[in-house]
């Protein structure tokens, strides 16, 4: 804790606290050290120095036999006691005379005439007067004590008051010190979730307004919100090296084996393999890319051609279980704007989930169409189909529905879902529907 900042700021807050404190109760005990004027030695409110001024003046102007009821109504009315004492310090009225009283009845000298006492009682207040016969008398009344015992020993204490205002400044000082350092210890906390490689950590902070510290647990929910994007990019590009590296090994491996059986077709699929070679090359360099915010659609790729360039491809792997891709449109060419080959690739996707989902001895329809705005191609399996609230969810990665389309069957569940980005990054939409057939995967392209 010796290097904690909230003991720092503690402190120093309480600190400066107790320095006014203390200078306050200094200059407060030499101020009533100094010789005052008369109006600063006034009586207490309660009851009202007009009352005591009134007191004074028929005290002086009221015959001695009727002083006596001037004093019992000052008592029975106002809680007050009154003293007239001579030179001896007698009472004119034969009352026991407290210590205190003739203590502050004999600062009356010279040509002072007025003083003040606090006692615990009470406070004190003592006057010069003279009385209707001329006689001096010192007038001594002493006020009700307060109320409440602790505050009456509050205002008699200075000491008292000083550890008091210390003790609830430091409270205050607690209260404000840990309120600005907790978010600095939530931030630490975090910090160190976030090292511990916890990414879905964050600080419970406003959206806006607060102060730095508000600011600053705004930027690291930021940090950790971006750093949790790129290491799920990262992730996700691995696994998608993986699954794509799969199709052309795929095709490789089966011209391998036609080329082991037949000689004849060796040089042609010997061709095919370099070709599935060189596209392992292009293939990695646009996963890659896959990975940027934005994509240059600085390439133009016709759709008829790619359509069928892709099914003639399929063709040839479905030979060995007598499933056939067709291609059915209407227009001679479709050009749409593109980056890279990523349209190839999401094409081949989707198209090669269709072969592998639909039945042997059948055939998986393409068609493209032209609509307003955009080009619709469409690919439709005669597999098992989808659940309905599974249609939307089969563009998620690794996503598979059941055992009809499940890692058995070769499929990793990543195909869709890179072909749902890459299109959506083009602009384009992707979505799935149920047919009488089988499943219908339906790709719009903007032109």
């Amino acid at each position: 804790m010796r290097g904690s900042i909230f003991i720092k700021i503690f402190l120093g807050f309480w600190l400066v606290s107790i320095a006014v404190l203390g200078s306050w109760l200094l200059a407060d005990s030499y101020i009533e050290t100094l010789p005052a004027p008369e109006q600063q030695h006034r009586p207490p409110q309660d009851p009202p120095q007009r009352f005591v001024l009134r007191l004074i003046y028929a005290m002086q102007n009221t015959p001695a036999e009727r002083l006596p009821a001037i004093i019992e109504k000052a008592k029975s009315k106002h809680d007050i006691n009154v003293w007239l004492l001579d030179r001896q310090g007698r009472d004119l009225l034969e009352q026991r005379v407290p210590a205190k009283v003739a203590t502050v009845a004999n600062q009356l000298r010279g040509r002072k005439r007025r003083a003040f006492a606090r006692h615990r009682e009470g406070p004190l207040i003592a006057h010069s007067v003279n009385l209707f016969d001329g006689s001096p008398r010192r007038m001594v009344m002493m006020f009700p004590k307060p109320n409440h015992q602790i505050i009456g020993l509050l205002i008699a204490n200075n000491w008292l008051r000083l550890l008091l205002a210390i003790l609830v400044s430091g409270l205050i000082c607690y209260a404000l010190s840990r309120m600005m350092t907790n978010r600095l210890r939530d931030l630490r906390h975090a910090s160190r979730k976030l090292a511990d490689g916890d990414l879905h950590t964050r600080i419970n902070v406003r959206d806006h307004g607060g102060d730095e510290t508000d600011e600053l647990a705004r930027d690291f929910n930021t940090m950790a919100r971006q750093l949790e994007t790129r290491m799920r990019e990262q992730k996700q590009l691995l696994s998608d090296v993986s699954h794509e590296l799969r199709s052309p090994l795929a095709r490789m491996r089966v011209a391998l084996a036609l080329a082991m059986e037949d000689e004849h077709l060796r040089l042609d699929l010997l061709a095919r393999m370099d070709n599935e070679t060189v596209r392992l090359e292009d293939l990695i360099a646009q996963l890659l890319s896959t990975q940027e915010n934005s994509l240059p659609l600085d390439k133009h790729v016709d759709l008829v051609a790619l359509l069928y360039q892709l099914c003639d491809d399929a063709c040839f792997e479905g030979n060995q279980t007598a499933k056939k891709v067709t291609l059915s449109t209407g227009l001679a060419e479709a050009i749409v704007a593109s980056s890279g080959d990523l349209l190839h690739k999401s094409f081949e996707n989707i198209i090669r989930n269709a072969l592998q989902h639909t039945p042997e001895e059948s055939e998986v329809r393409v068609q493209v169409i032209d609509t307003a705005g955009s080009y619709e191609v469409s690919i439709e399996d005669c597999g098992p189909g989808v659940k309905e609230q599974d249609l939307q969810r089969i563009f998620d990665e690794f996503y598979r529905v059941d055992s009809a389309r499940s890692r058995d069957a070769g499929g990793y569940g990543l195909g869709l879902s890179i072909a749902h980005r890459a299109i959506v990054q083009h602009g384009g939409a992707l979505t799935a529907e149920n047919t009488r057939k089988g499943l219908k995967v339906i790709a719009r392209i903007p032109k």
